[in-house]
């Protein structure tokens, strides 16, 4: 946002007088006066000098990453609804004017969004977000399975039945998103749940690829009701009841599953 200088309303501006002539204007000491003067450095009157370091400007890089951060958020939530449409080319300007920014941020977290897979860069233009078809979607859905199949089927023979209790609240959470019907929001929801079952492998790259690869097999949105969102989340309910009763087979069988559904 834009932010202006503010003085006292209504009151006149004062006149400065630049530190040089304020100088040849005071009349030059006499005595000791002068002698102690001389002495005093020109920093420690206030002066500049070309030997002191100047003080650095304060920053506004964690503004600027909070104004990002919330961009970003707002884009990917567009990009869930549909409000950016597939095809379609935005430019940061416009954005940012819908926004009630900058471009700077909104180029920012669209640079990051290409990163993720789902807009690409279009030179002098702005940014066209991807268009994926159903092969795509297909083998997105298939790598995702290729990696959490068999780290799933591990953790169900070596996780604690009492660890996967601790997840229960995520995947009543992901039904009670569900029953509201906001694709959005249960999108975001689903990734938690899925993240909080993937980070019980300790291993952090893993997380971070599975959680990219959720994200691109959402864009673009898959056109589902309030019927298919609660069929899904009811899925990571059998899927903590497999998990906590150490059935890999069943537990191969819904991953597999999940995926193939879109989840």
């Amino acid at each position: 946002m834009k932010q202006g200088v503010q003085g006292s309303p209504g009151a006149p501006a004062a006149a400065r007088v630049p530190a040089q002539q304020r100088q040849r204007q005071r009349p030059a000491a006499a005595g000791p006066d002068r002698e102690r003067d001389a002495a005093v450095p020109g920093a420690a009157r206030g002066e500049h000098t070309h030997a002191e370091r100047p003080v650095p400007e304060p920053r506004a890089a964690v503004q600027r990453s909070s104004v990002r951060g919330q961009i970003l958020d707002a884009l990917r939530t567009a990009l869930v609804t549909g409000d950016l449409k597939p095809g379609e080319v935005y430019s940061g300007p416009a954005l940012g004017e819908r926004f009630g920014v900058s471009a700077t941020p909104v180029r920012e977290a669209m640079q990051q969004l290409a990163l993720e897979g789902a807009v690409e860069v279009v030179p002098n233009r702005g940014f066209r977000v991807v268009e994926r078809g159903a092969r795509e979607l297909a083998e997105l859905a298939e790598v995702r399975a290729l990696i959490e199949v068999p780290v799933m089927a591990r953790l169900a023979r070596t996780v604690p039945a009492e660890r996967w209790a601790e997840l229960r609240p995520l995947a009543e959470e992901t039904v009670r998103v569900a029953a509201a019907g906001c694709p959005a929001a249960y999108a975001e929801c689903d990734r938690s749940f899925h993240r909080a079952l993937l980070a019980l492998s300790g291993n952090e790259q893993l997380v971070r690829v599975a959680e990219d690869l959720h994200r691109r097999a959402q864009w673009p949105p898959v056109r589902r009701g309030r019927t298919e969102l609660l069929a899904d989340a009811a899925e990571h309910r059998a899927l903590l009841d497999a998990l906590a009763s150490g059935d890999v087979e069943r537990v191969r069988g819904l991953v597999a599953g999940h995926f193939a559904g879109a989840g």
